[in-house]
């Protein structure tokens, strides 16, 4: 009886140890965020890592709700050019798009790689002016925004026309 017991939980260790480690995924999912860094810095307690924020924006204006956590991949060694694009547009204000992956699992259980799920793939420059209203404001010669359009969807007005 014992040794039965014995084998039961041998056999029901290794189901969960094979199912674990199999249903570890790289690329769980991928996206992009558009936005402005609040916050970009270097830290760790054992693994050093680049960390970010990103305040999230929808048609050139900022977003409410929690900034957007990023990683840049400690198993990674072709991102230094991203990370120095990154420290300048935080330092300048630029608004940035980020496309990233998240992986799930026990890819990155340790912290290893980052503190976060979400790693940085590539990263876009979308404006260089974004933060900066008075170089915008000097009378330099450059596009301007003429109207904004706000549309408004009434759900009983949907209701309504079926």
């Amino acid at each position: 009886m014992l040794l039965n017991m014995k084998k039961t939980f041998i056999y029901t260790l290794f189901a969960a140890i094979c199912f674990l480690l199999g249903g570890c995924k790289e690329n769980y999912s991928r996206g992009e965020k558009v936005g402005n860094l609040i916050e970009f810095t270097k830290k760790g307690v054992i693994y050093d890592s680049w960390e970010g924020r990103l305040n999230l924006t929808q048609t050139g204006m900022n977003t409410s709700g929690e900034p957007f956590s990023f990683s840049f991949d400690n198993d990674r060694t072709d991102q230094d050019s991203l990370i120095k694009l990154l420290y300048r547009a935080q330092v300048e204000g630029w608004k940035v798009q980020i496309k990233y992956h998240s992986v799930w699992g026990l890819k990155n259980i340790f912290s290893n790689r980052g503190e976060t799920n979400y790693f940085v793939d590539d990263v876009t420059v979308l404006d260089k002016d974004f933060a900066n209203v008075a170089k915008r404001l000097s009378g330099a010669r450059q596009g301007r925004v003429v109207d904004t359009v706000y549309v408004v969807i009434d759900k009983n007005e949907l209701r309504n026309r079926r």
